[in-house]
């Protein structure tokens, strides 16, 4: 039985928490962090989740089976590594492409980002899927 407190507080520390997620998986490539890491405080944030709401609602807010998550993020880490080889470059060699926003802007987006996202989605896919099992057991 979960308390008042905790799914009030749970509310706000759940948005933090996947914020900061994103925060380390777009950082990570340059700096401390990554998909890993990022994966990491996702998956801590449904498990905040699911002690607070329950399994079944956490699934419901999820609206995609674990699973299914890591193996999409297992595609798009090999589709990143697949891009390289059909540029004529080894294999998970990272490309980076310009990206023109407004007159003056450029977003430099590279595989490496496209990797790190995959590796995101298989942290995360694989926690909720041990977390999920672990909490329908009891």
């Amino acid at each position: 039985m979960t308390t008042l407190i905790l799914r009030t507080t749970a509310r706000l520390l759940i948005t933090l928490l996947l914020l900061f997620s994103i925060f380390l998986l777009l950082r990570g490539h340059d700096n401390p962090g990554g998909g890993f890491t990022g994966g990491l405080v996702a998956a801590a944030a449904w498990t905040l989740y699911t002690i607070a709401y329950g399994t079944k609602l956490s699934r419901h807010a999820l609206r995609v089976n674990p699973r299914s998550l890591t193996a999409a993020g297992l595609a798009t880490g090999l589709s990143s590594g697949l891009v390289s080889s059909f540029a004529a470059q080894p294999l998970f060699t990272g490309l980076w492409f310009e990206l023109r926003i407004g007159s003056r802007d450029i977003l430099h987006l590279g595989t490496p980002l496209l990797f790190d996202i995959g590796v995101y989605m298989v942290v995360l896919g694989t926690a909720l899927t041990i977390i999920f099992a672990f909490e329908e057991e009891q």
